[in-house]
């Protein structure tokens, strides 16, 4: 039996697949791998969420099911491929000691390509970057929906891509948006377009070093037919694309927020351009839409959607279909959401902005701006965030387990903006910490300026993700103006 000679119309029976982590995408890989008549058994630590009754529909379809600590300490003897979920790092036993056996770690995207229909394969259209990738894959499939074709957006959000791939009814085409952890276990994905958003420090908690983050990103390159898109004020990017291994044909399609050469995506004046996909673009563009017809002029929102259109033209979709999807489009919940204005201040909720590079992309929109930050740092660096932006900072107000190392920080390169920082002990004792937080920023803010919640850091250590974070935040701020409009009258 050769592993990578099977695929969809084969027979996985003998096939022996342990699936390690039983969250969305191993629940997805195992329910398939079962379905194809591989022998399967699914390993998890934890007994979290949903875990329980996932585990008895698999035993149903005649899978082995472990869960509860200790489970995934060691490998089973006879395994012929183990199928990870894409947070797991290579370092955790189950998967070095299948490494160190020979047996091939395959993650769930790899799974999925292996499982296409080959005789009426969905082109995947890939996203990845530090930061975007769903808003981003949510804009493209808006562009080919509204382009007329049967799409979904899978991968990282939405859909688990094998579950994509196993719909009886085929797609005409995927939107893929892939994580760095999901691109470490990918090997044989070719897509027919990709993009690279941005690269910046993040999981460093996960890697050894920054060059191994910035290699997996590049992963999504290999083997791509028709655009390798970049952010041409990204030179890592840019690197990447001139790295690939890609087929012939394929093109390097750039996006700017400045004016675009040729093969470019970008702005002229406030008009969103393509200077890549027309046959005149050495002399001319083709206007895409405006700023005014975006949801938001942010500089980032203005990046993603370009190259969202960049992908979407890649497979042909109208410039007149990508407009009317970017006017219909509106950003998930905690991605620079306007929660309230009172009293001459704008509040914002970015909670998703969970590293560094994500906040200053949300900070150069504002100006000038108070700005909630804290969390988990996951290793990164503030020391060039607060350098871009200590000059927009009307104060800053720090919260969770990592705030220090904001504060040291901001105590480098702003000693002279105030600094609030709720203690530990408020962190933790009290059930809506939020609440000292807005009272300190509206304490901070003038009017004309914009309180900014875009953390920098990940949430675990006082919410349960950041849409609980940016949830909690919400609250907190329409009641602090409940509180001031009962005073008032």
């Amino acid at each position: 039996m050769n592993l990578n000679d099977l695929g969809r119309g084969d027979s996985w029976e003998g096939v022996r697949a342990v699936v390690a982590g039983m969250g969305v995408s191993g629940f997805a890989a195992a329910d398939n791998l079962t379905h194809m008549g591989a022998t399967v058994t699914a390993l998890d630590d934890s007994e979290a969420g949903e875990r329980p009754e996932k585990a008895t529909l698999l035993e149903i379809l005649g899978a082995t099911v472990r869960l509860g600590a200790g489970s995934t300490a060691l490998l089973p003897d006879d395994v012929d491929v183990v199928v990870t979920s894409p947070g797991w790092s290579p370092g955790a036993p189950l998967l070095a000691q299948a490494v160190a056996r020979g047996i091939p770690v395959w993650g769930e995207v790899e799974l999925a390509w292996r499982l296409r229909d080959l005789n009426n394969p969905a082109p995947w259209l890939a996203v990845t970057g530090t930061n975007g990738k769903t808003t981003t894959v949510q804009m493209l499939e808006a562009m080919l929906r509204a382009g007329g074709l049967r799409t979904v957006a899978a991968g990282n959000v939405g859909l688990p891509i094998v579950e994509a791939v196993m719909d009886p009814t085929p797609y005409d085409v995927i939107a893929v948006e892939l994580s760095s952890f999901q691109l470490h276990y990918t090997s044989s994905m070719k897509a027919e377009s990709a993009a690279v958003l941005n690269v910046a420090e993040d999981h460093l908690d996960w890697y050894a070093s920054f060059d191994q983050y910035v290699a997996d990103k590049g992963r999504i390159y290999r083997g791509v037919e028709r655009a390798c898109v970049y952010n041409v004020s990204d030179s890592v990017t840019e690197q990447l694309v001139r790295d690939a291994d890609v087929q012939d044909g394929a093109r390097a399609i750039g996006f700017t927020l400045g004016t675009p050469g040729a093969g470019m995506l970008g702005l002229v004046g406030d008009v969103l351009a393509d200077r890549a996909f027309i046959e005149q673009r050495q002399s001319t563009a083709a206007e895409i839409c405006t700023l005014a017809d975006l949801a938001t002029p942010a500089p980032h929102y203005v990046a993603n959607a370009l190259a969202a259109a960049a992908l979407a033209r890649s497979h042909g979709v109208s410039t007149a279909a990508i407009r009317d999807a970017l006017i219909a489009f509106r950003p998930d919940g905690h991605r620079i959401s306007e929660v309230a204005s009172f009293g001459g201040v704008t509040w914002i909720d970015d909670s998703k902005a969970t590293n560094p590079h994500a906040a200053l992309a949300s900070l150069r929109g504002y100006d000038p701006v108070v700005w909630i930050a804290g969390g988990l740092a996951k290793g990164a660096s503030f020391d060039e965030l607060v350098r871009a932006v200590k000059d927009r900072l009307r104060g800053v107000v720090l919260i969770g387990r990592d705030a220090g190392v904001i504060r040291e920080a901001l105590s480098r390169h702003a000693p002279d903006v105030p600094v609030f920082e709720l203690g530990a002990g408020e962190t933790g004792s009290t059930d809506r910490p939020m609440d000292r937080v807005v009272a300190q920023a509206a304490a901070l803010a003038r009017p004309g300026d914009t309180v900014l919640l875009a953390p920098g850091c990940a949430s675990m250590d006082m919410f349960a993700n950041y849409g609980a974070r940016g949830d909690a935040f919400a609250e907190a701020v329409l009641s602090w103006r409940q509180e001031r409009d009962q005073e008032d009258s």
